[in-house]
């Protein structure tokens, strides 16, 4: 192994340590500004492409979350070079990089590379991101373009939460009838981030282009958010008034127990309860090989006690870890996001969502507001048919796994 080449410790602002070898590049905290063009002058030097991908990976995991940093000298001419590399991630890397920079090369690249139907999708999700996280102001109408493209559909659907655009709602819903679940998700996160793009979801739900079954609870608790006025009234003309508690907890679990008995002695199907936890629990809830980590993995939970399911699906919010504590962050640009901060550093915060991990940067932030509520909100089985709610439940019962319905 090629021996440390270079290690220096700074101490201008934050402290930081690179030390790069043929196999690794370490950044303690952050790297300082005043340094990277001597980084810079590393690369431009250095043919072995190992090191060249050292010294890239060390710079990006420095600066972090950060979406913009001045451009060091002598980059452009680097990122030239590096853009006629044989190894795919040091051109991926370097173009991310540009972007940081504000590098045109690197925009006019990834742009072209998110377009081009014929390129690795995976690469195409990647170069999406990238311009998501570089918050790319010709973005919205590139996104919206490929919502017709199956590949990079849901990454598209997901990017355009980050912007406010006239145009945005208008896409989504006239591609709504084509998307699968998981993209049904992405595409109702979006739509209801913001108040200019909740409202022609609420009236796509009134006209019934867009089921009102779709709009689960989390949805709704996401549009409330909003705490728009006209809003609340369509939100209650099409999906009706919304309890936060039962003022009889008791009197409310045994009526839903009626309500699971009524099934007879095998009240529900557990095949059709596991694809009715799918549509509703599974982008939080983990249990047995599927779901998500929004919440709390439930494998392990009592489950086959009928009290205990019922209290923790009805009333979610009478035990609270801070750990699953929903905050509601307010974008200076009208985005609502709510989710669980999962950590923050001093330039972002880390948010866990319904459906992804997001980077929000503290100076795009008016307000954070931690609730005193859980992210599994209330209402979760109050639009279920009976037949699906005793399927539910009977599913969530099981001692183990069950295979879908045939076609699920």
């Amino acid at each position: 192994m090629r021996s440390s080449f270079f290690a220096q410790r700074l101490a201008s602002g934050t402290a930081a340590v690179v030390l790069s070898t043929a196999a690794c590049v370490v950044p303690i905290q952050g790297l300082a500004d005043d340094y990277l063009p001597k980084l810079v002058h590393l690369l431009a030097e250095e043919k072995d492409s190992t090191v060249q991908l050292d010294i890239l990976r060390g710079i990006g995991a420095a600066l972090g979350e950060r979406r913009k940093a001045a451009m060091p000298d002598g980059w452009e001419a680097v990122e030239s070079a590096l853009a006629a590399s044989q190894v795919a991630e040091v051109r991926t890397l370097a173009q991310s990089l540009g972007l940081t920079f504000g590098s045109r090369l690197a925009l006019a690249s990834i742009r072209e590379t998110a377009a081009n139907p014929q390129a690795d999708a995976d690469l195409r999700r990647k170069a999406i991101d990238s311009l998501v996280k570089a918050h790319d102001p010709g973005l919205p109408k590139l996104l919206q373009s490929l919502l017709k493209d199956e590949a990079v559909r849901g990454t598209s659907l997901r990017g355009l939460a980050s912007y406010d655009d006239t145009g945005t709602p208008e896409a989504i819903l006239g591609i709504y009838g084509a998307l699968n679940g998981a993209e049904r998700r992405d595409a109702l996160n979006t739509l209801a981030s913001r108040a200019a793009y909740a409202r022609p979801l609420l009236g796509a739900v009134a006209s019934g282009s867009v089921a009102k079954a779709d709009l689960t609870a989390d949805l709704v608790r996401q549009l409330r958010s909003l705490k728009d006025p006209g809003i609340q009234e369509q939100l209650t003309q099409v999906w009706g008034i919304i309890k936060e508690t039962s003022p009889d907890m008791q009197a409310e679990i045994e009526k839903y127990k009626r309500t699971y008995w009524a099934g007879g002695s095998q009240p529900g199907d557990a095949p059709r309860g596991r694809a009715v936890f799918n549509r509703v629990c599974a982008q939080c809830h983990h249990l047995f090989d599927f779901g998500g980590a929004v919440g709390p993995d439930i494998t392990g939970a009592n489950r086959a006690d009928l009290d205990y399911l019922l209290q923790n699906i009805l009333y979610p919010n009478a035990v609270i870890p801070n750990e699953y504590r929903a905050a509601t962050l307010e974008a200076r640009d009208g985005r609502v996001i709510t989710g669980i901060i999962k950590s923050q550093s001093a330039t972002a915060y880390s948010v866990q969502t319904v459906t992804e991990l997001v980077s929000v940067q503290k100076s795009e932030i008016a307000k954070v507001e931690q609730s005193d509520v859980s992210m599994m909100p209330e209402g979760l089985v109050a639009t279920l048919p009976d037949q699906e709610f005793r399927d539910l439940l009977y599913y969530l019962s099981r001692p183990g796994q069950v295979p879908l319905p045939a076609g699920k």
